[in-house]
């Protein structure tokens, strides 16, 4: 079978190309790709080439196809897995295989499996180290999110707390406790949001900051405060650029401080300001990840002594999160949707990878078997007064409070140019 796709050849030499898959063999699954959600990790590896850890040396020779955030059908299913998957299953894959110490993921490491493709082969290891995972949600793209959504599962549960008197650790966040989201309007920081208010194990006070004040608007008008308090949870939006931001924190927490923060910004005086807002066993999560590997900040040891707090850092999610993380998808609890600012087709990865720190807004999402330049949701209103396939667009957005939802994805797989 013939398979379109994007594969790296060397640093910043990315290639759309059209080529044949192999036959499968008895312990290989055929599936088709629907959707990719593209990842910063994918513009590391792509400007660093073979200098990348998981991308292989001889990628020159063998080039591998790139993404890894990716949704679709399986086509065909080899012998050896036919018992448990079947033609027409959705699925999503975690690609942190974690194969006995080797890097090689999906994405990054493979010719014949990747995000950014049509069709692709996914190879016997991927199935033997559970990695390929069924998904029942409408929406393909949810099954691209569910990656960058297990990030932040897994920094939910990441978080610890110690038993007065031992030496236990109870691990996540404070059940009924006091949460912060500092710089948590961005993509990931609604995805925050939407766990905290939605999972099983939820905080009494959740306080949301930033210093863009239309961003925490968006987000309030999302993520309502009426809702989360009818779930019994106090959710507060604060603009931190307000005069002394530490002192009305504290005032919000009751002067206690917080057991739980979560720091969404690599920025020196965010972490600072988490440090000064924990409470007695108060856990902060450093989840932004920084691109300085000389990133430093100060922190309290006094409190660390004294008060117990800690800190702990999360970069991505495990399998089981992954799990978690669909299923609640499937259920309708989360909505990845919060996170995508744009959309476009295969024909748009290339220039949208290599370019991807200088583009504003949250995930861009690709649909592999359409061509559309890449193009922000915001902009579908104005697109849509000279064509038609915007037009009905912004109409569907204009119901879901300008959230990519189903019901356009639908419309745009049905309506948009097939790619050639």
């Amino acid at each position: 079978m013939k398979t379109k796709a994007v594969r790296l050849y060397g640093k910043n030499d990315l290639r759309l190309e059209e080529f044949e898959l192999p036959q499968i063999k008895d312990d290989e699954i055929l599936a088709h790709i629907i959707s990719d959600s593209i990842c910063m990790s994918s513009y590391k590896a792509s400007i660093q080439g073979p200098d990348h850890k998981r991308v292989p040396n001889d990628v020159a020779e063998n080039p591998i196809i790139i993404g890894h955030e990716f949704c679709g059908e399986i086509v065909e299913v080899g012998s050896k897995w036919a018992d448990q998957f079947k033609p027409g299953d959705k699925f999503s894959i975690q690609p942190a295989i974690n194969n006995e110490g080797s890097l090689m993921a999906p994405g990054y490491s493979y010719r014949y499996i990747g995000g950014d493709a049509t069709y692709v082969v996914i190879p016997a290891v991927v199935m033997e180290y559970n990695c390929l995972l069924k998904y029942t949600g409408d929406a393909f793209f949810c099954g691209s999110l569910a990656e960058p959504q297990s990030c932040i599962v897994g920094g939910f549960h990441a978080q610890y707390h110690t038993t007065q008197g031992s030496y236990v650790h109870k691990m996540g966040i404070v059940e009924g406790g006091k949460c912060a989201i500092l710089a948590g309007v961005g993509p990931m920081g609604l995805g925050a949001i939407d766990y905290a208010l939605h999972c099983d194990r939820r905080p009494g006070l959740l306080v949301v900051t930033d210093i863009d004040q239309a961003r925490l608007d968006r987000a309030a008008s999302i993520f309502t405060v009426e809702d989360a308090a009818k779930d019994g949870i106090k959710l507060v939006y604060l603009n931190t650029s307000c005069d002394d931001p530490v002192a009305k924190l504290m005032e919000l927490s009751g002067g206690t401080g917080y057991d739980d923060v979560f720091v969404f910004a690599p920025v020196r005086p965010v972490v600072e300001q988490g440090d000064k807002i924990l409470g007695k066993d108060g856990c902060l999560n450093f989840f932004a990840g920084p691109t300085n590997p000389e990133f430093k900040a100060e922190f309290n040891f006094y409190n660390v002594h004294y008060g117990s707090t800690h800190i702990v850092g999360t970069s991505g999610g495990n399998t089981d999160d992954m799990i978690e993380s669909l299923d609640l998808m499937s259920q309708g609890k989360l909505n990845p949707a919060v996170m995508v600012t744009h959309i476009g087709g295969l024909n748009a990865v290339i220039d949208t990878t290599l370019n991807l720190p200088k583009i504003p807004g949250g995930k861009k999402l690709i649909y592999n078997n359409i061509e559309l330049e890449l193009t922000a949701i915001a902009d579908f209103e104005e697109k849509g007064k000279t064509d038609p396939l915007f037009a009905g667009l912004a109409q569907i957005m204009k119901k879901s409070n300008n959230l990519w939802c189903a019901e356009a994805e639908k419309y745009l797989l049905a309506n948009a140019k097939k790619a050639e």
